[in-house]
């Protein structure tokens, strides 16, 4: 651990901290229908969006209404992504001469991407052609980020209004999100990219001679694009297998910082809407805080693992930390500050590989999954994810002081309680239900390359990863089977879907409620007191839940390393 390490780690905070502010002050207004500095260009744009699309901007849907037009939605963009997915080898901007994807792939990998989850049980630019990474990933990476920030968006409506019917529009607000937040800024960053190193090409692959007198043929493509919205919209699907370890998705120490603050960005600013949508920003900023608590606790954590090594790294002399799976241009530092960053926000790109982290090091990624990836979480979905846990911490609090619990003038009652704690249950029962599953099951099994505490390391990490809709793999489990393709897109599904029903009942029940003045009796929830009991909340509800599964994974592995163990 280094001086200029820590200084990375807290200029990176300092950054989003700064910007969090500024852009929850901006989508604030777009999500309210207020004029913005782009309004000139693209609302003529919206206008025609909506007249070509039937859409009556002025009309407002219930939360079912909402609701079932967001899941209509993704089923046309699943019927998509599966047809270009099959039908890839008949279509153009295919240099390579992709063949079509086989029809269990194709179903994880469009439920995958639908999901924000972008899972990817294939080999990357090995296996897809540039029409489809552009036309069905990164078009659905666009969708699927849009679809959790308006999701955030109606919840919060939810806590703001007051005896309201409705919580929105999802048409107008998906279009806004799109138009005015995710388009907008990914211009800019593609170009910032491709001024870095990535390429921005439909041209063919690039035939190249070695040092050594071979030939290889080096993939290149639309890669800047996909790049900007898988790390702005949390989606973390790589163009390359090799994600953004690949010199092509993240050639520089700049572009890595760059796309680790991009990871954060909205996830944070979310937390400022919050606020100001409820007519008090300490509240947005109360929440923020006990995400920073969680997300500096794992950094130290990790960071930490990462920079003493293990015993035998030491016993042989290599002192220097664990280098083990990580780029030189990036080193340790760096390496365990995206790995902490991009499973806090359900990211999955990765620029190293989890699977050769120390065992605290990669418990820590697996940690901010199964918390539920709300340490500033998935675009949207890391918001109304931490939501659910402040509606149970009033609920704890209210139980404490003896009355009703109330959170931002909204009495919190049984109903809430129930839909909230529903949502917190259904992870884990997909997290550790396949997990069982998949360390018994003798086809499954034959996936693990590691036997002992870190092979069930890598099959928890894997269903956990696609539960939370994270995507990232921890490496070491070989995922393109039909039980892993089924089972997981089961996973990701239910983790996604059977989430968002129930946060979306209860943005509705709370729109519909009086607001309530506080009271002496009322619980302060902008506060230290506030912030340390949600933390603890999660903490103990994660504690309880995952702490078996981890004590079979990566705390009995880090054990044995201190016998001198190895599996």
């Amino acid at each position: 651990m280094t001086l200029i390490g820590w200084v990375q780690i807290i200029l990176y905070c300092a950054i989003i901290v700064a910007l969090t502010p500024l852009l929850g002050a901006y989508m604030t207004r777009v999500f309210n229908g207020e004029r913005t500095f782009l309004a000139p260009v693209l609302r003529p744009v919206e206008r025609l969006l909506y007249r070509v699309g039937g859409v009556d901007e002025t009309s407002e849907q219930g939360w079912l209404a909402y609701t079932v037009a967001m899941l209509l939605f993704h089923v046309g963009g699943f019927v998509i992504l599966y047809a270009l997915l099959r039908f890839q080898g008949a279509l153009p901007f295919n240099p390579a001469e992709q063949t079509a994807v086989p029809p269990d792939l194709s179903f994880n990998t469009a439920v995958s991407f639908l999901t924000n989850t972008n899972w990817q049980n294939y080999g990357g630019e090995s296996t897809l052609s540039y029409l489809v990474q552009m036309l069905g990933l990164t078009h659905q990476n666009f969708l699927s980020a849009a679809t959790g920030i308006v999701l955030a968006v109606a919840l919060i409506r939810g806590f703001a209004r007051a005896s309201a019917k409705t919580v929105g529009n999802f048409w107008v607000d998906i279009t806004r999100c799109t138009l005015y937040i995710l388009l907008p800024v990914c211009v800019v960053f593609t170009l910032f990219l491709v001024w870095q190193g990535i390429p921005q090409t439909l041209g063919s692959y690039v035939d190249a001679t070695t040092l050594e007198g071979a030939k290889q043929s080096i993939a290149v493509g639309p890669v800047a694009s996909q790049v900007a919205i898988k790390m702005l919209g949390t989606n973390g699907g790589g163009f390359f297998n090799a994600n953004a370890a690949h010199p092509f998705e993240n050639p520089t120490a700049l572009s890595n910082f760059v796309q680790m603050l991009s990871i954060f960005v909205l996830g944070a600013a979310l937390t400022n809407v919050f606020g100001r949508m409820v007519g008090n920003q300490r509240q947005g900023w109360a929440i923020l805080a006990a995400m920073g608590v969680l997300f500096l606790a794992g950094v130290v954590v990790c960071y930490w693992a990462e920079a003493n090594g293990t015993n035998i790294l030491n016993s042989l002399g290599l002192s220097g930390g664990n280098m083990e799976g990580k780029e030189v241009r990036f080193g340790i530092v760096a390496s365990a500050l995206f790995a902490v960053i991009t499973t806090a926000a359900s990211c999955g790109a990765v620029n190293a590989m989890h699977d050769s982290f120390t065992a605290l090091g990669g418990m820590i990624p697996l940690i901010n999954m199964e918390l539920g990836e709300i340490v500033v979480g998935g675009v949207g979905a890391g918001l109304y994810g931490m939501l659910l846990f402040v509606i149970v911490t009033v609920f704890v609090a209210g139980l404490m002081v003896g009355r009703t619990p109330e959170y931002v003038g909204k009495k919190i009652e049984a109903r809430e309680v129930k839909m909230a704690m529903l949502a917190i249950l259904i992870l884990p029962l997909m997290m550790l239900g396949w997990t069982a599953i998949g360390v018994v099951y003798p086809p499954a099994v034959a996936s693990m390359a590691n036997a002992g505490p870190h092979g069930f390391s890598e099959v928890l990490y894997a269903y956990t990863s696609m539960t939370a809709n994270n995507g990232s793999a921890f490496a070491g489990l070989t995922g393109n089977t039909l039980f892993y393709n089924l089972s997981g897109a089961v996973a990701m599904f239910i983790g996604r879907f059977w989430m968002i029903v129930p946060a979306m009942a209860i943005a509705g029940a709370l729109a519909a409620k009086k607001s309530v003045p506080p009271s002496l009796g009322t619980f302060p929830t902008t506060g230290g007191l506030f912030v340390g009991l949600l933390v603890g909340v999660i903490l103990i509800v994660g504690g309880l839940t995952f702490f078996p599964a981890l004590a079979l994974g990566p705390i009995v592995e880090h054990l044995a390393m201190l016998a001198g163990s190895t599996f």
